[in-house]
């Protein structure tokens, strides 16, 4: 792979819209370099934006995103952004899990009211004929 990517390279690899890279430009989140017009993304521009895809797939705010790449530490332990990590991760561990009860109480309640359902018009195509 070349030292720096363009923009369309870098959707076509990792699945984005050229809207998405702006917008996490804007956002601080990645930093291309430019010439003219044109945006290049380094090699660590990509290592950014694979932790902003798994981070915003585990469901971590751009903001939570932002500060923990901004704790890495080019020449030091990482220490800091590791347990800033892990804190993160405990806590929307829980939230999953919350949400994944909540769906599943939701499911079968649903699931209740099909029956539910299914019994009166069973009902009502019995009596049709």
């Amino acid at each position: 792979m070349t030292q720096t990517l363009t923009i369309r390279e870098m959707c076509d690899i990792y699945q984005v819209t050229p809207r998405t890279l702006r917008f996490y430009e804007a956002k601080e989140l990645l930093s291309p370099t430019r010439e003219g017009s044109k945006r290049l993304y380094s090699k660590q521009d990509r290592a950014r934006l694979q932790l902003i895809l798994r981070g915003k797939r585990f469901g971590f705010s751009l903001e939570d995103i932002r500060q923990l790449l901004d704790m890495y530490d080019h020449n030091g332990s990482n220490q800091a952004q590791l347990n800033r990590t892990y804190l993160l991760a405990q806590d929307r561990i829980a939230q999953m899990k919350q949400q994944a009860a909540e769906l599943t109480l939701a499911i079968q309640e649903l699931e209740t009211e099909m029956r539910g359902v299914e019994v009166t018009l069973a009902a009502f195509r019995n009596a049709a004929e």
